[in-house]
Parts: C-alpha cells; structure tokens; sequence
C-alpha cells in the first residue's frame, strides 16, 4: 500500500510538469479537465464499489494531474506566454 501511496503522491510533480510544458493549451481545454475530473470521480466510485482497486488508484491519479492541471489554467502567470 506505500507504494501505491506514493505513486500517487507522484501525481502532484507530474501534473505541474504537464502543466508547465503544455501552457499555451490549458486555457483552451479547461472543459475537458472537467470532464476529466468528473469521470475520473465516477470511476472512482463505481471502482472502488466492485472492488477494483488498481482502478482507482489509476483514476486518483489521473483525478490530481487533471485538477492541477485546471487549477494552474485560471493563473495568468503561468498561461502567459514567456516569449
């Protein structure tokens, strides 16, 4: 279970990475990182009901680079372009 744990934990680096790289499209596709956050959280429950756990811990880690990703497209500074 620590491993899993921090797997998980790995989310938070790796969604700022994605976000970082991927600047110029976060604003575009903050639809879609909703979309993504709530079927990642309907997932998760129906996963974790038939006792699917990799599943979850799959979708927990996609639920966190999704929402990094949406929280870090509302931040002018990052979204600016550094030309």
């Amino acid at each position: 279970m620590i491993i899993e744990i921090i797997l998980l934990l790995l989310a938070i680096p790796t969604g700022f990475l994605i976000a970082w790289l991927a600047r110029d499209e976060l604003v575009s596709g903050r639809k879609w990182f909703r979309v993504l956050i709530v079927v990642s959280v309907l997932v998760i429950i129906w996963s974790w009901l038939t006792s699917l756990i990799y599943i979850v811990w799959t979708m927990g880690f996609i639920l966190i680079v999704a929402l990094i990703s949406l929280i870090k497209s509302k931040d002018r500074k990052w979204t600016r372009s550094k030309i």
